[in-house]
């Protein structure tokens, strides 16, 4: 692979590269998702609160999500950082979920409290991450449907690593809620009525609501517009669309609302643009 002069990161369907030349990066990690990191060469080190962890090449660390941490990504003598990590989006632990055998899930598992745990090196998790280097050193995007078979297996490696990861993995606060911003952001162009995103998003409309307010300090039908003329603006001014084929893209029955609608959000008609 070419040597970068600086940090350099290739994202393939959730799958990370980040490879440099420098000394030292430093970052701020506060992703709202787990990761399970391979470290290729350099060094790693993870600050927190108040504790160091190294990584060391040919070492493997998962991190919880939600968590603020302090990252220094180093080079070891001649050899550059170089590591690859995989982030498990909720939609993806819960299809995982939805497929376990209920029997296999360990009973009565003690909940760690580390944001940090570095994994035992075996032969699952060598193997894995062996397997995604060719896509990277030779700049080949790996279908969805392999990205997707490659996550499925490092939530496996994790599992078979130790129980403690079923009560991690599988923790989604409230079981058989969908989150309602994801599940929003999919489907905002969508006519949907209310009470269809709440049964869709695992609610009663009362509770739906209730925990809207918790996330916008809008309505939900508010919120739908503004995100809808979102859309409809990047459409008119970057891919130079018509008002007549966007207004229905992005979920508007009719272009005498979309109009009025936009210039009300932007201050100027739709046909400005």
């Amino acid at each position: 692979m070419e040597q970068p002069d600086k940090l350099k990161t290739i994202n393939y369907s959730g799958i990370f590269l980040s490879c440099f030349s420098d000394y030292s990066e430093k970052c701020i990690h506060a992703t709202p998702e787990h990761v399970l990191l391979y470290l290729y060469s350099g060094e790693q080190v993870i600050e927190d609160r108040n504790k160091k962890i190294t990584i060391k090449a040919g070492e493997c660390a998962f991190i919880r999500r939600n968590h603020r941490l302090m990252m220094y990504k180093n080079s070891k003598g001649n050899e550059l950082y170089k590591g690859i990590s995989l982030t498990f989006n909720r939609g993806v632990l819960r299809d995982f979920y939805s497929k376990l055998s209920k029997t296999d899930i360990p009973k009565k598992v003690s909940i760690s409290d580390k944001n940090v745990i570095k994994i035992e090196s075996r032969a699952d998790i060598t193997s894995l991450f062996q397997s995604l280097t060719p896509y990277f050193e030779d700049n080949v995007k790996p279908t969805d449907g392999v990205a997707h078979l490659k996550l499925q297996e490092g939530i496996y490696a994790l599992l078979n690593n130790s129980d403690i990861f079923f009560p991690i993995l599988f923790d989604f606060t409230e079981p058989w809620k969908i989150d309602i911003l994801e599940f929003l952001n999919d489907n905002y162009m969508d006519d949907l009525t209310m009470e269809q995103i709440a049964s869709y998003t695992g609610r009663s409309l009362a509770t739906f609501k209730r925990d809207f307010q918790k996330i916008s300090s809008l309505s939900p039908q508010k919120w739908l517009i503004k995100r809808r003329l979102e859309a409809a603006y990047v459409k008119l001014k970057e891919e130079g669309k018509k008002v007549q084929e966007v207004y229905v893209e992005v979920g508007f029955r009719n272009p005498s609302h979309f109009s009025t609608a936009f210039k009300k959000q932007y201050g100027f008609p739709p046909t400005e643009i």
